[in-house]
């Protein structure tokens, strides 16, 4: 359920772009931008606003990994699983590290909202692997206990 006030800076979206309907993903940008992710309420209310289909909202926010429809953690941290960094452990690394942030099997962020971990493909830095991102700071050659190190600095007192 939207508040007025959400509504209002909805309504200050739609207007900025016109509505129009070659402003689908800055729109959804903006939303994202907005709320820290995209929630269903918000793309119904634009779509419905733009005069648009609301699944031609859906269909352009599922098709790029840039758009995350779930809350996200206020630290994010991007784990490479490309065949160098997985050679290297990444995959021993993703675990600990969810684990150790409590974040649910099956799920990306942690309960208190405080980490998301986001597993990818490849990060394009295989020379410099295991590679983790923190907060879009790239840390290579990355072992548990350096992971932890930078962990602990992210951790609310």
């Amino acid at each position: 359920m939207l508040t007025s006030e959400q509504v209002n800076k909805l309504e200050e979206i739609c207007k900025r772009h016109n509505k129009a309907q070659s402003a689908v993903i800055p729109v959804l940008q903006d939303v994202q931008e907005l709320f820290g992710y995209v929630p269903e309420d918000a793309v119904n209310f634009v779509a419905d606003s733009m005069g648009m289909p609301r699944s031609h909202f859906f269909g352009v926010a599922t098709f790029y990994a840039q758009f995350h429809f779930k809350p996200r953690g206020k630290n994010i941290i991007t784990a490479c699983s490309g065949t160098a960094c997985h050679v290297k452990g990444s995959g021993r690394l993703i675990d600990n590290l969810a684990r150790e942030l409590g974040i649910p099997e099956g799920e990306e962020t942690s309960r208190d909202r405080q980490f998301t971990l986001e597993k990818v493909n490849c990060v394009g830095a295989c020379s410099i692997a295991p590679v983790i991102i923190i907060n879009k700071e790239v840390h290579g050659k990355m072992s548990s206990d350096k992971l932890m190190k930078e962990i602990k600095k992210l951790r609310p007192e």
